[in-house]
């Protein structure tokens, strides 16, 4: 973009929702700062009941917010909430499609509700099907799909009207490995379009394959927000796992004098040292080591995960909690 700040397609300030549950109140979203780019694939982490799915309905008009303010598309999510919906593409969890009738039927009658005519709803609805690879099963019931055929009809539904900002809420909840695989594909086919996509998922992997920027929510906040590498990197950096011939203590004492080295401990007979990057790192390692004359026995590289971000920020474990 020639150097200019890109241009946000969400932006919020202290966005807030609450409940009343048994006579008290319930903060499910408790002031929630974000901004996303136009162009960039956005994902909503946390486990279930962090507030992912209340922020994206509120984002998308479904639920008013109890605070806060939000822009969404350019429009005012106050007071132009219908110009939001003209402008944004939404699948929630459970997706939106008759069972009853075919894709290509409920994909022009989407198209002929958003004020299509119907040459353009037929015209837009076979585009849909081609992209999404459903002309197998586009005349057949929707009752008769796969998981993975029905959530491509879905975010189909969502896209017809080619939005600006698509919101995906858990697009691949209960889907089989190969099905999720082709959802994947799917976003990332949007985003190469100039889509932008907000998603939101518990799935660690998910985040880190597909999302440019990630933001972390845990009660109703956010804990922690950047690029999967950046939110990785902060924790700790890489870790480097490694013994020697002999006591460890010699390679601990070489070891954490050095500038490249953020920390270094002796835990279990093993000496792990704690590096902003393992590659760069594991040569000096090794030639150290050789200087010293120390016997290497075994060595290991750990990267940390979208977990070890989310424990480091919680306290907790994303994947015992999603389990």
């Amino acid at each position: 973009m020639d150097g200019a700040t890109p241009e946000p397609v969400i932006e919020t300030r202290g966005l807030r929702r609450a409940f009343r549950s048994r006579q008290r109140q319930v903060e499910a979203v408790a002031g929630v700062d974000l901004r996303v780019v136009r162009g960039e694939i956005f994902g909503f982490l946390g486990p279930n009941g962090a507030g992912k799915t209340t922020t994206l309905r509120m984002l998308a008009t479904l639920l008013p917010p109890s605070g806060g303010t939000a822009r969404v598309a350019g429009c005012d999510l106050a007071t132009q909430p219908s110009q939001i919906r003209e402008r944004i593409g939404y699948v929630g969890q459970a997706g939106g499609s008759d069972r009853e009738i075919s894709a290509r039927t409920e994909l022009e009658f989407q198209g002929r509700l958003y004020g299509m005519s119907a040459e353009a709803a037929r015209r837009r609805a076979q585009e849909l099907i081609d992209m999404l690879e459903l002309e197998a099963a586009a005349d057949r019931k929707v009752g008769t799909y796969s998981g993975g055929q029905k959530r491509r009809l879905d975010i189909g539904l969502g896209l017809v009207h080619d939005p600006q900002l698509l919101f995906l809420d858990e697009p691949t909840t209960g889907l089989d490995p190969q099905s999720r695989a082709r959802v994947w594909d799917e976003v990332r086919s949007m985003h190469d379009r100039g889509t932008t996509v907000f998603l939101t998922t518990h799935y660690l992997d998910e985040a880190d394959a597909l999302c440019d920027r990630v933001a972390i929510i845990d009660y109703g906040k956010i804990v922690a927000e950047g690029t999967p590498e950046e939110l990785k990197r902060a924790i700790a950096g890489d870790v480097v796992t490694l013994s020697v011939a002999g006591e460890q203590r010699a390679a601990f004492e070489l070891m954490q004098g050095q500038a490249f080295v953020r920390d270094a401990k002796v835990e279990n007979g093993f000496v792990l040292l704690y590096v902003d990057r393992g590659e760069v790192a594991m040569p000096a390692i090794l030639r150290l080591l050789d200087g010293a004359n120390l016997q290497l026995k075994t060595v290991e590289l750990h990267r940390p995960s979208l977990d070890d971000v989310f424990l480091k920020q919680t306290g907790r474990s994303l994947r015992e909690t999603a389990a």
